[in-house]
């Protein structure tokens, strides 16, 4: 198996995690009023099953999947308690060529439009907790 690109040490996450702390605390204290979630977790099985049925979905809508895109996104507000941050996945890839399609652009790695999305990832332990945990 050849190693993935973008594989970073857990140093280099740490210092990720840390330049994130000043963004991290101005959401908490101006906009959520408590400290706010910063992570989110899926089981490998939830990992899995997500990227089967996404590329079983992007082929059906005529696409060829070629990744996955993370989105940063806030659960509903419920009452006057501002709703967790939280991270959703949804498939990236190209009109597939032998549908017919005709690209409108260079082919890349746009989010497939109709694809389902990831979410429901269990927040941190606390919400708030830095790398790692």
């Amino acid at each position: 198996m050849t190693t993935p690109k973008g594989i970073i040490t857990s140093e280099e996450a740490i210092a990720l995690d840390k330049a994130f702390d000043s963004r991290h605390k101005l959401i908490s204290d101006s906009i959520v009023g408590r400290p706010d979630n910063r992570s989110s977790w899926w089981s490998i099985e939830d990992m899995e099953g997500f990227i089967e049925h996404a590329k079983t979905q992007s082929k059906e809508l005529g696409y060829d999947m070629n990744g996955i895109r993370v989105y940063l996104g806030a659960h509903a507000d419920e009452g006057k308690t501002v709703g967790y941050t939280t991270m959703f996945m949804v498939p990236t890839g190209n009109a597939s060529l032998s549908e017919g399609k005709v690209l409108s652009a260079a082919p890349g790695n746009g989010d497939i439009p109709g694809g389902d999305g990831l979410n429901g990832g269990e927040e941190g332990e606390p919400p708030a907790s830095n790398y790692p945990q």
